[in-house]
């Protein structure tokens, strides 16, 4: 199993870049798929973007897509989520998750196993 724990969250001005980091303890990292995950308040947690084990494969969401970049190092079981352009309803907690299924990359809360505890990103306008 693994353990992800986010870091790099913030408070930006609307059109500025964050990126966040999650390092996953544990032994075997590229056999999991990681994703990132956001709940903004009063809101259900939607998927925002996730890697495939070795990075082949990397969707994202909508709302994200052309702004935000998702990338790991498995040499250094770290995973990576690049934020450009911010928006106000960017806003939100930000969480790491961890899939024992790599392939299709799961998209879907349910189908992660293993979470960090988040880390708040805050744009404001």
């Amino acid at each position: 199993q693994v353990q992800p724990v986010e870091s790099g969250g913030g408070l930006v001005q609307a059109g500025g870049s964050l990126r966040l980091s999650c390092a996953a303890s544990g032994r075997a990292f590229s056999n999991y798929a990681m994703g990132w995950f956001r709940q903004a308040p009063g809101k259900e947690r939607e998927f925002v973007a996730a890697i495939s084990g070795m990075g082949g494969s990397t969707p994202y969401a909508n709302s994200v897509k052309g702004r935000f970049t998702i990338s790991r190092d498995n040499a250094k079981n770290t995973v990576y989520l690049a934020m450009n352009s911010l928006k106000p309803e960017d806003t939100g907690v930000y969480y790491c998750a961890a899939a024992s299924s790599l392939y299709p990359v799961p998209l879907t809360t349910r189908e992660y196993v293993y979470w960090g505890q988040g880390t708040q990103v805050t744009v404001s306008s």
